[in-house]
């Protein structure tokens, strides 16, 4: 009789731990999904730019990426964004790619409030977009860019001023999964000059930092792979996506240079973001 009821206890047991198990797995999706994906977290980065001139000492670029809109971003977290973004009050805007998520159809009117939002995006100087993968699986980024106020850096560059004569270099490369960058055009900029200025470089996938060859940059900011989308403490990214499979988290040096990636705004695949919020980046330069 007593082995009978020890059965039934250790039977009732194991059913509440596996009951327990799946429970907070079923929790731990539904937070991954409804919780995680709102809101967004501003990560604060000091950036040691002793090499610059001192009329640069407080520089603001504000960073943001991989909104893939129509995935967990739609027009009211849209405006949430553009709202965060224009409170840091940068003096640069950048924008690393994937704009609308990968078999999403938008309207006319959706890309109508898209383009409108984009282009309430305040920047004090410049405000400054390349292309994501994602971008080239429909026409939405093609059709849309151009009619805001970014200016796009596709194997190209561009200059900017802060109360100073001596300028920044910004340079943009093509999608490196799917574009055709260029490395020698984006970089062209250095038969102007006897010594390499001061260069910030902006690409999509981060991966991309190694192909560079015989071209330097001074910071490079990327996107792409959502620093995982999901993550585990102590374990960190789970899965990251061709072109992140090497540099996977938030910051690198290399050659005493610095990469960041910033985990973006939005979802691509799986409409999930675990210990992982949705996130700008905002860098504060300081020359002393």
């Amino acid at each position: 009789m007593e082995d009978i009821n020890e059965k039934k206890i250790s039977t009732k047991t194991k059913l509440l731990i596996i009951g327990g198990i799946i429970l907070f797995i079923v929790l731990c999706i539904l937070w991954a999904r409804f919780i995680s994906t709102r809101g967004i977290v501003i990560n604060e980065v000091k950036v040691d730019a002793t090499t610059l001139p001192d009329e640069y000492d407080g520089l603001k670029i504000v960073h943001f990426t991989d909104v893939h809109y129509g995935s967990t971003v739609n027009k009211k977290e849209m405006e949430h964004i553009v709202e965060t973004i224009n409170k840091q009050n940068a003096d640069i805007v950048i924008f690393t790619g994937d704009l609308v998520e990968q078999g999403v159809q938008l309207n006319e009117n959706e890309v109508n409030e898209l383009t409108d939002l984009l282009n309430k995006i305040d920047a004090k100087i410049e405000k400054y977009v390349v292309k994501g993968n994602h971008d080239f699986d429909h026409n939405y980024f093609d059709n849309i860019i151009p009619k805001t106020n970014f200016v796009l850096l596709n194997n190209s560059y561009d200059y900017f001023y802060k109360d100073s004569n001596i300028p920044i270099v910004i340079a943009g490369l093509d999608d490196y999964w799917k574009g055709k960058p260029d490395y020698k055009s984006a970089f062209s900029f250095l038969q102007d000059f006897e010594e390499q200025p001061y260069t910030i470089l902006l690409l999509h996938e981060p991966d991309q930092v190694d192909e560079l060859g015989e071209y330097k940059f001074n910071i490079a900011f990327a996107g792409h792979s959502h620093l995982g989308q999901v993550r585990l403490p102590f374990l960190g990214a789970l899965y990251t996506p061709y072109g992140a499979r090497k540099y996977t988290d938030s910051h690198y040096l290399i050659n005493g240079n610095d990469l960041y990636i910033d985990g973006g705004l939005g979802t691509s695949t799986l409409k999930l973001r675990f210990f992982n919020k949705p996130s700008i980046s905002l860098y504060r330069f300081y020359t002393k």
